[in-house]
């Protein structure tokens, strides 16, 4: 079975993220990999061992830094990666297209696992494009997944926390929810050895994509704008506590 993981690499959410210009921001930041596709790389793992002959391939579209991701992901348990090589912005459709003449040019794929969305675009477009150009199924937001009998036994977690199951037939593109497992992140030794691991990799524009037949463009980028003015809260203790609660259910409205 060649399970495919599509990871990204995105800006650490705990760095301090500066806008240049229009459309960028500071590329210096901390680049780490994307967390949802920690619990896929996870999944993939376990799939691949409960599984007899199967590989984990990683998969990124992205920079020559992008690289570091990829060994991330081999230390996360991946047997191999692919790095597409590109100094552009790619959009979903193109990200897609790319990701496919990429997988395609390596193996016919039984499974491609990525994350429900990335943290820096939220665009969530990726894998229903990648589903489409490979006409087969797609699911996001999974938090249950078994491979039983050429099938895959999935759970969807909804709205208000329900969940709805699914028995997709393979291939299949599924996007991981969090609550699809506890990432296993790599020991020293797991680091070591995936610099033994092999990383292949293929220019973007040798893939030969031809033009789409639509694109989207990044406008503007505004950093997010918090003004806030203390308050203070006089008085006897017990007048203290009620302006705090009426602060946080009329104000916050945390409770």
């Amino acid at each position: 079975m060649k399970i495919y993981v599509c990871v990204k690499q995105v800006p650490d959410s705990a760095a301090t993220i500066r806008v240049i210009g229009d459309n960028r921001i500071d590329e210096q930041v901390t680049q780490i990999i994307n967390p949802y596709d920690e619990h896929c790389l996870t999944e993939a793992a376990r799939i691949r061992d409960n599984h007899p002959g199967s590989e984990v391939i990683a998969v990124t579209l992205g920079p020559e830094s992008a690289r570091e991701v990829l060994g991330s992901a081999l230390a996360m348990g991946a047997d191999r990666g692919i790095l597409i090589k590109s100094d552009h912005r790619h959009d979903s459709i193109q990200t897609a297209r790319a990701l496919k003449a990429a997988i395609d040019r390596d193996k016919t794929p039984d499974i491609v696992l990525m994350g429900r969305e990335s943290i820096d675009s939220c665009g969530m477009q990726t894998m229903f494009r990648l589903a489409s150009l490979y006409q087969i199924p797609v699911l996001s937001n999974v938090v249950y997944l078994s491979i039983q009998n050429d099938k895959a036994l999935v759970a969807v977690e909804a709205g208000g926390g329900s969940r709805f199951k699914y028995a997709l037939d393979l291939p299949c593109v599924l996007g991981a929810g969090k609550g699809l497992n506890k990432p296993r992140y790599p020991t020293v030794r797991d680091i070591m050895m995936a610099r033994k691991k092999e990383i292949g990799t293929v220019d973007c524009e040798d893939l030969d994509l031809g033009p789409a037949a639509g694109s989207m463009e990044l406008v503007s980028l505004k950093p997010v704008s918090q003004d806030r003015t203390p308050q203070p809260i006089s008085g006897e203790l017990d007048e203290q506590i009620e302006k705090l609660i009426a602060v946080l259910e009329q104000e916050a409205r945390v409770i």
